[in-house]
């Protein structure tokens, strides 16, 4: 009896054991998915990099004659046109200069008129033979000379008359002044650091200088540059409302930080871009063919990105992919994707790889 008793105990413990078994290893019920099927679409080529602004031309205003600063004939900050007066050096001693050197000409003047006569004379006297040829000689080596000495006293005034010009110091360029580094009263010499008054920025247009990585700039150089369009983000989010061109593309790359010096030009009505400021620069270089997946849809381990996708018996596979630019919600899909494949874009945090799915096209 005893005995009977403990076999059933083990048949049903047995039964209840199997029972557990067929529960425990049947297949898990399907995750649902949302997903989408990839296609390649035309997408922009891109680039970002923080970029610095600078003016178009940065001009250094020195004085070119020593003397006294007696003006200041502009206001810091102000906008000015190209010849401009803003400072004005002392003028009397130029303008004394100035009349000494007219004098001089004057003089060397009259004296080769006298040696021009008496050449002109004894020419006349030597063809009768009534002098030697030598004193002929002499008068017409003395008429060269004064000639020359002419040409001296004409060069003196020139210089003069540029001395006297300079005293006025006028605005090489058109744009925004900077202050005064030297005041009313003070002595400036053109020898020294004293001769730099003023600086003058161009900001329209403004100059916008950045660099790109080696591998955007070979990507960039296979674009066509009548495409190629450079826009700017300001420190406020904000998009600045122009764009702009390439000017400029450095001819090396930088060793200590694989990059390639750049620079574009936009336009500056207004003055609303500043000098030194930090920008975000997008460059925009046409368009490529390429495959997108939503941000959400890419995840990244160990090895790397990838993305969820459904395969052909209705499991999730895990798929490595080489990402490329953001564009907009999306994410560009350099390598690692076909297009037709369906990529899992929702509850994913439930798969594991061989997870059965049930798809859903998404929205």
């Amino acid at each position: 009896m005893r005995l009977l008793t403990l076999c059933l105990l083990f048949l049903a413990a047995a039964c209840g054991q199997g029972g557990a078994q067929d529960k425990k290893g049947g297949p898990p019920p399907a995750v649902p998915v949302s997903a989408i099927e990839v296609a390649p679409e035309a997408v922009p080529v891109s680039f970002e990099a923080v970029g610095r602004t600078e003016g178009s031309r940065d001009v250094q205003v020195r004085a070119r004659v020593a003397g006294i600063i007696e003006q200041q004939l502009y206001s810091e900050g102000d906008a000015v046109k190209a010849g401009a007066p803003l400072f004005r050096i002392e003028r009397a001693p130029f303008e004394i200069e100035l009349a000494q050197a007219r004098a001089a000409l004057a003089q060397e003047t009259a004296r080769r008129e006298l040696a021009e006569q008496e050449t002109a004379r004894l020419k006349g006297l030597a063809d009768r033979r009534a002098i030697s040829q030598k004193e002929a000689d002499q008068a017409a080596s003395s008429a060269r000379q004064t000639a020359a000495a002419v040409q001296m006293a004409q060069a003196r005034l020139r210089q003069a008359e540029l001395n006297l010009s300079y005293t006025t110091v006028n605005a090489p360029i058109g744009g925004i002044t900077g202050r005064a580094l030297q005041s009313v009263g003070t002595l400036v010499q053109p020898s020294n650091d004293s001769a730099l008054l003023t600086t003058i920025t161009r900001g329209d247009p403004i100059w916008v200088r950045f660099s790109l990585s080696e591998a955007e700039y070979s990507r960039l150089r296979n674009a066509d540059a009548k495409t190629i369009e450079v826009g700017i983000e300001l420190a406020d989010g904000k998009a600045y409302p122009s764009k702009g061109k390439l000017n400029f593309a450095g001819s090396t790359v930088d060793g200590a930080t694989g990059t390639v010096q750049m620079r574009a030009e936009l336009p500056n009505p207004g003055q609303r871009l500043l000098p030194g400021q930090y920008v975000r620069v997008k460059v925009l270089a046409g368009t490529q063919q390429a495959i997108v997946v939503p941000q959400t849809a890419v995840l990244q381990n160990d090895s790397g990105r990838f993305v969820w996708v459904a395969g052909g018996d209705g499991k999730a596979v895990p798929r490595t992919i080489r990402a490329g630019q953001w564009v907009g919600e999306n994410w560009v899909v350099l390598d690692g994707l076909k297009a037709g494949e369906t990529v899992i874009v929702d509850n994913l945090a439930r798969l594991r790889p061989g997870t059965p799915v049930q798809v859903k096209k998404a929205g």
